[in-house]
């Protein structure tokens, strides 16, 4: 073989290489860019302790409760000042996601379903106390958000094999224990979910958090895989699917919202210091 018929084939076979790796690179679940809609207003940096926020919750005077990664502890930080102002454990160090708040109780998730209960969380002596939902841990659990219309909370997860569908879970605070059905079913079918490649794939949404709006009563569920927003309407039927800017949402894990329906959203550190973003949708 010549050396030019050589470096032809050597330079076809590097074009394919390219051509294969690029596409085999890209996510199955390839969005369209960001959505114009999202605007972040405020950002506060958060320090080592939170390196790895995975849940928020909304206290009141400007004040959020949060969960990491790994350690047993709620802290208390402060939007005002910066800072966080108080520390809680409540458990062994452990793969913690979600926390949410119910009056003066506080509710945290790990990833295996187990839910710790913390009564009377802000006092000097809070008592903890664990339920096993029975959720199978490799669905990897990772959102928590009370529901106040039927007192129970709900549990978005962040695996499921089935490949139409994501299901979100309830957790009975009347009964203290999982519900049969889900409370709510994300169909991946659904037209809102048009703008990607790929429908029916059930890593199409891989929720890191949801919430309800205290004004709306609409569902909020995060993904930080790939970020992006799902808004679902009181009967829990989609409604809009915003895609996240991943330069601000590097690792989107948390959301909260105040009681007039100001959002935010905290930010694992993944290349950049881990935040909390105040955040308006147009």
């Amino acid at each position: 073989m010549t050396r030019i018929a050589l470096g032809i084939v050597i330079a076809v076979l590097l074009v394919a290489a390219f051509i294969y790796f690029s596409f085999k690179s890209r996510p199955s679940t390839y969005i369209h860019p960001a959505a114009e809609e999202v605007e972040i207003s405020q950002k506060w940096e958060l320090p080592g302790e939170l390196e790895e926020v995975s849940g928020i919750a909304w206290i009141g005077e400007n004040q959020i409760a949060a969960v990491q990664d790994e350690e047993g502890i709620i802290f208390i930080y402060d939007l005002i000042s910066s800072k966080i102002i108080r520390e809680i454990p409540f458990g062994e160090r452990g793969d913690y996601e979600g926390i949410t708040l119910v009056d003066s109780t506080a509710y945290v998730l790990r990833s295996d379903g187990v839910l710790f209960e913390v009564k009377d969380f802000l006092e000097p002596n809070p008592q903890t106390k664990i339920h096993k939902t029975g959720l199978k841990r490799n669905l990897d659990a990772e959102g928590l958000c009370y529901d106040p219309r039927g007192n129970r909370l709900l549990i978005a997860i962040k695996d499921h094999t089935g490949k139409d569908f994501k299901p979100v879970y309830a957790f009975s605070l009347s009964g203290n224990n999982l519900e049969e059905e889900p409370a709510l079913k994300i169909n991946f079918d659904d037209p809102v979910f048009a703008i990607l490649d790929q429908r029916r794939n059930h890593k199409v949404l891989r929720p890191s958090e949801i919430n309800i709006h205290p004004v709306t009563g609409e569902y909020y569920i995060l993904e930080g895989v790939i970020p992006k927003l799902l808004i679902l309407d009181p009967q829990g039927n989609s409604k809009r699917l915003l895609v996240l800017d991943r330069e601000q949402f590097p690792q989107a894990e948390g959301l909260t919202f105040s009681p007039n329906g100001d959002l935010y959203i905290s930010n694992e550190s993944n290349n950049q210091k881990p935040n909390i973003l105040k955040v308006v949708l147009e």
